[in-house]
């Protein structure tokens, strides 16, 4: 299997906050955020995997920053990891007020663990990861420590 670099897969998509993904007082739902997130992750790993990947694990979401109703978020998830049949995706939310126009603020991040599956929702390997840069390797091998620390409990 031909290893892939991860500007091969990664993506940003975006989402203007409207009245029904929030709260009664404005606030985006953690849910609706997350349901972004989770769907951006995807499309990442089935680009990577060229099959169909669903979630295992979702790891340290951090929220960050209120998503008001109005604001624009843009969605940006980006390969980290590969394993023989299991994808590390980094998902990070940036925010803008159209109104304030304030710069971008990332409001929340989070790591998600996806596995590649065949026809018969069997899980199948992954190409390997290309490694470009220091950077690269240190979010590598931290998303490889956490796997590894979850097998020992």
């Amino acid at each position: 299997m031909k290893p892939k670099s991860a500007a091969q897969s990664q993506i940003s998509a975006a989402l203007v906050v409207l009245p029904y993904h929030t709260n009664l007082i404005g606030n985006m739902h953690g849910g609706e955020v997350m349901r972004f997130m989770d769907s951006t992750a995807g499309i990442v790993a089935q680009q990577h995997s060229l099959c169909n990947p669903v979630t295992v694990s979702v790891d340290e979401l951090v929220f960050q920053e209120k998503i008001k109703v109005g604001d624009l978020i843009v969605c940006e998830a980006e390969l980290v990891f590969t394993g023989r049949t299991s994808m590390g995706i980094k998902v990070r939310v940036k925010k803008k007020n159209f109104k304030t126009e304030k710069s971008d603020k990332y409001a929340i991040e989070g790591n998600w663990l996806m596995v590649a599956l065949d026809e018969n929702r069997r899980p199948i390997p992954v190409p390997p990861l290309i490694i470009e840069s220091p950077e690269q390797q240190k979010l590598f091998d931290a998303f490889k420590a956490k796997l590894i620390k979850k097998d020992e409990r």
